[in-house]
C-alpha cells in the first residue's frame, strides 16, 4: 500500500516515513502544500491503472498553506484517497473542520507510531481503489454531474457544493432508485461505520436537498424514514 506523508516537521516525516518503509509501505514525503497536492494528483492517477490502496497522512499546520485547505482543494479536485490528519489541534471543533472538509480520520500529536499503524490499517480496509470509469458524467433527470470537472448543474443552472456535499451526491447519483442506508452513506462517504457529528448523514442530506430539490422543480431526493435516502425521479 502507498502512504503519502505531507509534513513539514523533519523530525515527524523522517520517524514516519522510517518506521512505514519497515513496515514494507512504499512512502513518499512532501514537505509544503503545493508539493503534497501535487504528489497527491500522480497518485490519484496511479491507482487509476493499478490494483493498490493508499492513505494520505497530512499534517494540518503546513508552512505554505493549511492542511485543512489542502484536503479540501484534494475533494473538490476529486481525489478520494482516505486522509488521515495529523495535528497538535486537537479541539473538537478542530477534528469537525477537518472532518467537515473531508478528512477521513483525525490523530492528535504527539501519537505513538503503533496507533499510526492503526490508523492506516483501518483506512486501508476501507480504502476503494477507483476503477477505471469510462463514464465522464452522471444524470438523473435534469440533475448532471461532471465526473471531470465535479460541476453540478439542475434545469441547465450551475450548483456550488462543497466537498462533501458532492461526494454525497455522486454515491446517491451512482445507482439512481437505490435506497443508502445511512450507514452505507457514512462508510462511503465519510468512510467510518460510526456517526462522528450528531445526525451528520441527516444534516448533509438536508443541505443538499436545499440546494438541488428548488421551488418549481420536481423533488429528487426522498426519504425512507428509518431506512434511509434514495435520488430519483418519481413519476405519477
Amino acid at each position: 500500500m502507498n502512504v503519502l506523508i505531507i509534513e513539514d516537521d523533519p523530525r515527524v516525516s523522517s520517524f514516519l516515513e522510517r518506521g512505514l518503509k519497515a513496515e514494507g509501505y512504499r512512502v513518499r514525503l512532501a514537505v509544503n502544500a503545493a508539493e503534497g497536492i501535487a504528489f497527491a494528483k500522480e497518485l490519484a492517477k496511479e491507482l487509476q491503472t493499478e490494483k493498490d490502496k493508499a492513505v494520505i497522512l497530512l499534517d494540518v499546520m503546513l508552512p505554505d498553506q493549511s492542511g485543512l485547505t489542502v484536503c479540501q482543494t484534494l475533494r473538490s479536485s476529486g481525489i478520494h484517497i482516505p486522509i488521515l490528519m495529523l495535528t497538535a489541534l486537537s479541539s473538537l471543533e478542530d477534528r469537525i473542520n477537518g472532518l467537515r472538509l473531508g478528512a477521513d480520520d483525525y490523530l492528535p500529536k504527539p501519537f505513538a507510531f503503533e496507533e499510526v499503524l492503526a490508523r492506516i490499517e483501518a483506512l486501508g480496509r476501507r480504502s476503494i481503489t477507483p476503477a477505471i470509469n469510462h463514464r465522464s458524467s452522471l444524470k438523473v433527470d435534469d440533475l448532471e454531474m461532471d465526473l471531470e470537472t465535479m460541476k453540478v448543474t439542475r434545469a441547465g443552472k450551475r450548483i456550488d457544493l462543497t466537498a462533501k456535499e458532492l461526494a454525497l451526491l455522486e454515491l446517491l447519483m451512482s445507482s439512481p432508485g437505490r435506497l443508502f442506508s445511512r450507514e452505507r452513506i457514512l462508510a462511503n462517504v465519510w468512510g467510518t461505520n460510526e456517526d462522528p457529528l450528531t445526525n451528520v448523514v441527516d444534516v448533509y442530506v438536508r443541505r443538499l436537498r436545499n440546494k438541488i430539490d428548488l421551488e418549481g422543480l420536481q423533488p429528487l431526493i426522498h426519504t425512507q424514514r428509518g431506512l434511509g435516502y434514495r435520488l430519483e425521479l418519481l413519476t405519477s
